[in-house]
């Protein structure tokens, strides 16, 4: 953490739909935007403009900044059944292809399309959908952050970024983050986190997102790290999912598995909360490497295998599993363009019994 008391060069500002550029001394002078109705008796500086409407198939320019400077905050809140329909990009410099490209949920540790709380270092998720991310963003020359919506409806967007003006120091980093979506994984039962990294850089972050599609235990598999050159064998191996994610021996306190939110690593969500080992429950969870940050100087490849458990203690591959990863590093520019994000719509869950003996129950009696 900074130390706040010390006093450095460069004004803090912040861009919203109350200021869209961020200018000295500009902020709430609208005389329209989406709160006009509610302020027309106080007038102009009564919250005339706290929000946009996002059209279904549109994309909207939330910032478009000016450098040198640090994106130090990034909050957000819009119609949480669409997280995952939303795309976030930003672009550093005068890039035209996206350092960041992730679904809005995912990039906020909310993957399954219901919302779960997060209390972690760099991503702050509080009621009733409040979107909040501390990773630092430094650019040069420009900053542009903009929003695709691909839901199928409009959906209002309230959201404020502040940024530091201040000089950057000749090796600097920029944020990147990929999605990267395997439904159904296949074979061999092995999900790319994300490879094709080329330059000199930190991993410092991921995000799962992960429906075993088999029962019993799903986290046997591994995450790999192959470093500068690496071939077949990466450098860093871990010894198995939830143990990468801060866990131990399945999660399993008492036959549940029990969600936990901390600085720097979480299992958030766990879908639905009262059952264990189903072949149709869905987690998310996430690791910040802000105290152990992955360093590399020329590549780097991320991957996780997937594996269960079968009979006669063999690991069972998951090749049916849903796997949806966001990856977050820091390296310098240029960077290789990511592949096409894949399709993030978020599969039906097939009901459970109980709810399908009440369907049908509702069905006689409509009949």
């Amino acid at each position: 953490m900074e130390e706040i008391w010390r006093l450095e060069d460069g004004p803090t500002r912040s861009v919203s739909p109350e200021n869209f550029g961020g200018a000295k001394g500009a902020g709430g002078m609208a005389e329209a935007g989406t709160g006009a109705g509610a302020a027309r008796e106080l007038g102009r500086g009564w919250k005339v403009s706290p929000s946009i409407d996002l059209a279904d198939g549109e994309t909207a320019t939330l910032a478009d900044l000016e450098g040198p400077a640090v994106v130090r905050h990034f909050w957000l809140t819009t119609d949480r059944s669409a997280l995952r329909q939303l795309m976030v990009r930003m672009y550093w410099d005068a890039e035209t292809d996206p350092s960041v490209e992730v679904p809005l949920g995912d990039f906020f540790c909310n993957g399954w399309g219901e919302l779960a709380l997060v209390d972690s270092e760099m991503i702050v998720v509080a009621p009733a959908g409040g979107l909040n991310s501390y990773w630092p963003m430094p650019f040069r020359a420009r900053a542009r952050i903009t929003l695709e919506n691909r839901c199928g409806h409009s959906v209002p967007v309230y959201y404020q970024i502040t940024f530091n003006q201040r000089e950057l120091p000749a090796r600097t980093a920029y944020l990147h983050a990929t999605w990267r979506r395997s439904n159904p994984l296949g074979s061999p039962a092995e999900h790319t986190i994300v490879d094709g990294i080329e330059g000199e850089g930190c991993y410092a972050g991921t995000y799962l997102a992960i429906e075993p599609g088999a029962p019993g235990w799903w986290g046997e598999g591994e995450l790999k790290f192959f470093l500068d050159g690496d071939g077949e064998f990466p450098t860093i191996c871990g010894t198995g999912t939830e143990d990468y994610f801060g866990g131990a021996w399945n999660f399993d306190m008492g036959r549940r598995y029990l969600p936990y939110s901390a600085a720097r690593l979480g299992l958030p969500q766990v879908l639905p909360p009262n059952r264990i080992y189903q072949p149709h429950q869905r987690f998310g969870a996430y690791r910040w490497h802000t105290a152990d940050p992955i360093r590399f100087d020329r590549d780097l490849r991320v991957s996780i295998q997937a594996l269960g458990w079968q009979s006669g203690g063999r690991y069972l591959p998951l090749t049916g599993a849903d796997i949806a990863t966001t990856a977050l590093w820091y390296q310098t520019e240029p960077h290789r363009p990511f592949p096409p994000p894949g399709d993030p719509v978020i599969t039906p869950r097939p009901p459970s019994p109980g709810r399908l003996y009440a369907r049908l129950r509702s069905l006689f009696r409509s009949g």
